[in-house]
């Protein structure tokens, strides 16, 4: 331990000495992270004092802080609701769907891309796939409800081969494979580039030696591809996993109707028209069903997280 004259350092002063080294020497790294924690302070850190309006019977005029306390009330509302099993429902399937079909495309279509010999048509084909990420959430539903109406392109080509032209949006049936269909289009190229990077680090070296022991294409996949990505795709899933009630309402609000509620109609829409829409405006009981979802999110990242880990030795933390 340090001494001044003999004596042992004060604590603070030492931190405060370490403190002082450490900005001298990373002055204009920690000037630049200002702008980013001002923006996690604001927009992250500061709003998390507003959830205590789900434990409140919140009233505008009184602010948060005067609204009087009701404890679980609007937990328990949420739960002897009409609509929870179904909001409940289509959140849960639509998020499985997504595990299931979203969720590997870009795996299959990278694994895929790194076996193209052809450099100008592996770019050609990546620059094509990437372009939906870069259209307008607005414009991508716009363009569903256009080849999806009755005299839209995607009917016309349908009745082709024999099916009865018919406005697909309108019928709760279609609405979920509508939704993953043009969400796995949307980004499967997109979502790809973490997996192509991974690729990428794999040594080649390995494959060499598997060709050497005779090993064919698919059995190279198999025993050094996927092995050497399964880091990178397990990370992803346990994100993928703390988001499974969190379907975002932006293209469900812009693709569902009245018709389609049925199958449509997951938390954050159901929370976005009971919150922000219409002449309801129930803050407090909206705001506990945000609680929950995110407790509920909570709950499974850290349980995905410890079943990788003690699976694949692959983990967050």
């Amino acid at each position: 331990m340090k001494t001044v004259q003999g004596k042992p350092k004060n604590i603070l002063q030492s931190t405060l000495d370490a403190i002082k080294v450490s900005w001298i020497k990373h002055k204009w790294l920690y000037i630049m992270s200002i702008p980013f924690i001002a923006y996690y302070v604001i927009f992250h850190y500061m709003p998390m004092y507003g959830a205590t309006i789900a434990f409140k019977d919140y009233d505008v005029v009184l602010g948060v802080s005067g609204s009087p306390w009701v404890g679980f009330k609007h937990f328990k509302d949420f739960f002897h609701d009409f609509y929870f099993t179904r909001v409940i429902r289509n959140t849960l399937l639509i998020s499985i769907y997504n595990l299931l079909w979203s969720f590997p495309a870009p795996i299959i279509f990278a694994l895929l891309m790194n076996e193209l010999r052809s450099e100008r048509f592996k770019k050609t084909v990546q620059t094509i796939t990437y372009l939906p990420h870069f259209i307008s959430l607005i414009v991508i539903c716009g363009m569903l409800t256009d080849f999806l109406a009755q005299d839209g392109l995607i009917s016309v080509l349908l009745s082709k081969f024999g099916f009865e032209p018919t406005y697909y949006l309108s019928y709760p049936q279609y609405f979920r494979t509508i939704y993953i269909a043009s969400g796995i289009w949307q980004g499967i190229g997109w979502n790809s580039i973490i997996y192509l990077s991974a690729l990428s680090g794999i040594d080649q070296q390995l494959y060499e030696a598997a060709r050497i022991d005779g090993a064919s294409k698919l059995r190279q996949v198999w025993h050094v591809t996927l092995p050497g990505i399964i880091p990178t795709i397990m990370t992803l899933l346990i994100l993928q996993m703390g988001k499974v009630m969190s379907v975002g309402y932006e293209k469900i609000i812009l693709l569902y109707n009245g018709n389609t509620y049925e199958t449509a109609d997951v938390l954050s829409s159901y929370i976005y028209r009971l919150g922000l829409s219409g002449t309801s405006m129930r803050y407090s009981y909206t705001t506990a069903i945000g609680l929950f979802s995110s407790l509920i999110n909570i709950i499974l990242l850290v349980t995905a997280n410890k079943i990788s880990k003690a699976v694949s030795e692959s983990s967050l933390w």
